[in-house]
């Protein structure tokens, strides 16, 4: 059996992690923003004074409008508009909750497919592992962006394709990670003390070596996520993404990025300093919890 329970762990673990976090300013600044930048993504349609993407509720008379200008129907823009008269703030909260879901959601599926598999290539060993792990080896081998440019090329553009060239660019990080934490802890007494007892493979897997595979998978979920956000924006920047009838931060730069010779700068750059301060904190928190589960790094 595992030589403390999954609940204890889970405490324990989670302790760790609040304690650490604490003891660090930035790192306590960085987790409230992360915090905001969620609840604003969760309830973002209750926060914005405007509907972006509804074409009834734009009006050309409004476009390009500096941020504090009144506009035409007596609406104060604080962020200013864009060029199809567009509110600014409201447009960055839709493209906030985009571009946070297709990091999220992109991360915990290619965090489930590599767990699986890289637990898989671990405990079954032989043909099996080596087959895992010389797909993760051609995955790792390739530049993340160039094979989501190479996948969306084929699949074409959608918030779901997007989502499924993310994971599939993704999954082989996790599968690495785990099979080389599973492989640590098959070896370990309680490990063949459940064997020798007669419990199922599924069992022993999640219910023993799983646990013990958590913290680098935590480092590992929170970097990736803000990678995701940042392949995402880029991706819809180079107009392979998103296509233009949904909101995200990348297509938000990209549309502002040619009225910045004219003088229209806060179209691309408050959507950039918010993508950079969305990726900027979960990072900081990312490597702080890294700090945490590894000591020696805060040593060096």
């Amino acid at each position: 059996m595992s030589p403390f329970s999954r609940s204890a762990f889970a405490d324990g673990l989670a302790g760790r992690i609040l304690l650490g976090i604490w003891s660090s300013p930035k790192a306590v600044v960085a987790t409230i923003l992360c915090l905001l930048f969620l609840l604003t993504a969760l309830f973002g349609p209750y926060l914005t004074p405007q509907d972006p993407y509804d074409l009834a509720a734009l009006s050309i008379m409004d476009s390009k409008l500096a941020p504090g200008s009144e506009g035409f129907d007596g609406m104060i823009y604080l962020l200013g508009t864009d060029g199809q008269g567009r509110d600014m703030f409201s447009a960055m909260i839709h493209g906030l909750r985009t571009s946070l879901g297709v990091g999220l959601f992109s991360g915990f599926a290619a965090l489930m497919v590599g767990t699986v598999l890289g637990l898989i290539a671990a405990y079954s060993g032989g043909r099996i592992d080596s087959v895992i792990m010389r797909v993760v080896d051609l995955m790792l081998g390739f530049p993340t962006i160039l094979v989501a440019l190479m996948l969306l090329a084929l699949l074409g553009q959608g918030l779901w394709k997007v989502v499924l060239a993310l994971v599939l660019v993704q999954w082989a990080t996790y599968a690495r990670a785990v099979r080389g934490a599973a492989l640590v802890e098959k070896s370990k007494d309680y490990v063949e003390a459940a064997v020798t007892l007669g419990i199922g493979t599924p069992r022993i897997l999640i219910g023993h070596i799983l646990p013990n595979c958590l913290p680098p998978l935590i480092v590992i979920g929170m970097l990736q996520v803000a990678n995701a956000i940042s392949a995402e924006a880029t991706l819809s920047f180079l107009g392979i993404g998103l296509p233009i009838t949904e909101p995200s931060l990348g297509l938000l730069i990209a549309n502002g990025y040619k009225l910045m010779l004219s003088g229209e700068y806060w179209v691309s750059i408050y959507p950039g300093l918010l993508l950079l301060l969305l990726v900027f904190s979960i990072n900081i928190v990312g490597d702080r919890v890294r700090e945490i589960l590894n000591p020696r790094l805060g040593e060096r």
